[in-house]
């Protein structure tokens, strides 16, 4: 962008040391910032119990046993997997089972891997446009609500930004010397990425590929062989598993949920694929829980091209989205004449592709549609917000760059002022000053920069500040609050608290287990301490006695897993001890496997037991 601003500095641009080879491998403001955000990340973690108490219940169950842990079951019998790949549970499974199962064991993964997550986001910018540029990404990404959000709670989501970063920095450094061999290090990364959370991780791949087509140094034809050979260790890093999955006998391994057929391919192109994008049975979105239709903010808010900036998702991920689309257009034109091979140009291509594609897929996309997975946007737009903002502070002496950085800053602290006026009784006072400050460092960036070093210096440093105070105030709040249930927001704890399936975090002290009933429980020695009708109730009762419990029917509740002839089976050889009547979500009568509940109704004596319907299978 600077060489289009500034054409006399084209030859020496062109003749200087990429902007990776002028730093010092690692500088101390890096040491900062990757500090900052782990304190961020891992302070006062186990305030939030297990988390997610379903998934953390899998990462119980590989610390227990390792085809449990392999496939990603719920519980150490193998019964049935979580609805999800289980890549994210290979980690924590291993925390677990080293460092012994705990809150922080489950949760701290997460927040590792967001603290990597910053640190190679900040590589991969500072190899196309310098050490400055790459801080302010990595400090852009760290403090954006939905990703302090999701790097402190146990969801696959974490885990996935990981890769997709890798993925970026393979695709950079494949793409600055035509190497094949990074460019399928980048495939790789997209492969593992499907088994953290199947076609999300694909979403890139038009970014990844348009960008090496652009801009690789070397002919077209091996640019197009390449990318051939980067899609098929795509296809390998993938694929074992799948192939995995399929050889393996379905009697000795556990149901993959979520599924019709009992496979990891139908998994990944039905319920949590397609079924995504447009909806249908096991995604109902609006229909059946008032989702993008009916503008249920648990589920997405209605569809269409503004959603990211809706009651749902705007305070997780929209901070600094008006930025970034700015510094998209504006780099797209100033960089219109450069070389093919400019490196400016290419990052845009690469986090603009990213973002772009990234956010009209999840606009409209109609099945089921969370807030946090919004996480996904924000290394694309940190990065596009550095970017951006660096290129067009170096030309600054080019109107039309100083009237778009302007622009830049005062949307900014306008979309700010407006995205906390939503939590209008917290800090009130707060959006006032970032409005005003952000009318006035814009003013001043658009009017002229006075020629004093110092002055520069702290209007520079103004700027930076104005932009991401507000995202940064919100992130604060957010590692503040505690987050339990299967759908977290981020933001204070007043607005935060609970969400859908909240105070079921099942954590240490947590009363959603009744005393009585896991006491009861963790005194049998069966396969199967018992069994349930509701997955997350199965899920806290697992954690909460230490003893492996089904879930019958899986998360949704409509998996054949098991089935009555399993269930009566295993009833006979003494292998399950209670069936427990009832159950939260997956589960409940007139779902999924209604008619083992029915069986046991009617062949056995039910006894309450702390509150909950007990019968005994064991007489």
């Amino acid at each position: 962008m600077t060489t289009t601003l500034a054409p006399e500095r084209i030859a020496t641009q062109a003749a200087a040391e990429p902007p990776h080879r002028k730093a010092f491998p690692v500088r101390p403001s890096v040491l900062v910032l990757l500090a900052a955000t782990a304190v961020l990340y891992l302070w006062d973690l186990t305030a939030s119990g297990y988390g997610n108490s379903f998934y953390a219940a899998a990462t119980q169950a590989g610390a227990q046993s390792w085809k449990a842990w392999l496939f990603g079951s719920l519980d150490p019998g193998g019964v049935i997997t979580v609805d999800k790949p289980p890549a994210a549970l290979w980690v924590s499974g291993l925390f677990a089972r080293i460092f012994g199962l705990s809150s922080w064991t489950v949760l701290a993964p997460q927040a590792l891997e967001g603290v990597a997550a910053v640190g190679l986001l900040y590589a991969t910018v500072r190899r196309t446009s310098g050490h400055v540029a790459g801080l302010m990404a990595g400090a852009a990404l760290a403090v954006t609500p939905v990703a302090v959000l999701m790097f402190r709670f146990n969801l696959p989501d974490a885990l996935l930004v990981l890769l997709l970063v890798a993925g970026a920095y393979c695709t950079v450094r494949a793409t600055g010397k035509a190497s094949v061999r990074w460019l399928m290090l980048a495939g790789a990364a997209i492969g593992f990425a499907f088994l953290t959370k199947m076609l999300q991780g694909f979403l890139v791949l038009p970014a990844f590929g348009l960008m090496y087509l652009v801009a690789a140094p070397t002919g077209l034809g091996r640019r197009i062989a390449h990318l051939f050979a980067a899609l098929g260790a795509l296809v390998v890093s993938a694929g074992w598993f799948v192939a995995l999955v399929a050889l393996w006998p379905a009697e000795s391994r556990p149901y993959i949920a979520g599924s019709t057929d009992n496979s990891v391919l139908e998994l990944a192109l039905g319920y949590n694929g397609f079924g995504r994008i447009f909806g249908g049975d096991g995604n109902p979105g609006g229909g059946g829980f008032g989702g993008g239709g009916n503008g249920n903010t648990a589920f997405g808010g209605s569809t269409g091209l503004f959603r990211m900036f809706g009651a749902s998702f705007g305070t997780e991920i929209s901070w600094l989205l008006p930025a970034a689309l700015i510094a998209l257009v504006a780099g797209l034109w100033f960089t219109r004449r450069a070389p093919r091979t400019d490196r400016t140009r290419a990052a845009l291509i690469l986090w603009g592709g990213w973002l772009v594609v990234t956010a009209l897929v999840f606009s409209y996309m109609s099945g089921i549609t969370h807030p946090y997975y919004s996480v996904a946007l924000a290394p694309a737009i940190a990065a596009l917000v550095a970017i951006g903002g660096r290129e067009l502070w170096r030309g600054r002496a080019y109107p039309p760059a100083r009237i778009t950085l302007g622009a830049m800053i005062a949307v900014t602290g306008a979309w700010s002022f407006i995205l906390l006026h939503r939590s209008e009784t917290w800090l009130p006072a707060l959006r006032w000053l970032i409005l005003v400050a952000s009318v006035v460092v814009a003013t001043v960036v658009i009017v002229g920069l006075p020629t004093m070093r110092r002055l520069v210096a702290v209007i520079a440093a103004a700027a930076i500040i104005t932009t991401g105070a507000a995202s940064g105030a919100y992130a604060v709040a957010t590692a503040s609050a505690t987050h339990s249930g299967s759908i977290p927001v981020s933001g204070p704890a007043e607005y935060s608290a609970g969400g859908f399936g909240g105070g079921m975090g099942g954590g240490p002290g947590s009363e959603a287990s009744s005393t009585e009933l896991t006491t009861f429980l963790s005194q049998t020695t069966t396969d199967w301490a018992a069994a349930t009708t509701g997955a997350t109730s199965a899920a806290n009762l697992q954690l909460a006695s230490g003893k492996a419990v089904i879930a019958i029917g899986g998360w949704n509740g409509s998996d054949p897993a098991p089935t009555l002839a399993q269930f009566q089976q295993w009833v006979s050889e003494g292998r399950i001890s209670y069936y427990i009547s009832g159950g939260g979500m997956g589960g409940g009568p007139g779902r999924g496997n209604s008619e083992i509940a029915q069986w046991v109704a009617d062949n056995y004596t039910a006894t309450i037991i702390g509150g909950a319907t007990v019968y005994d299978l064991r007489g």
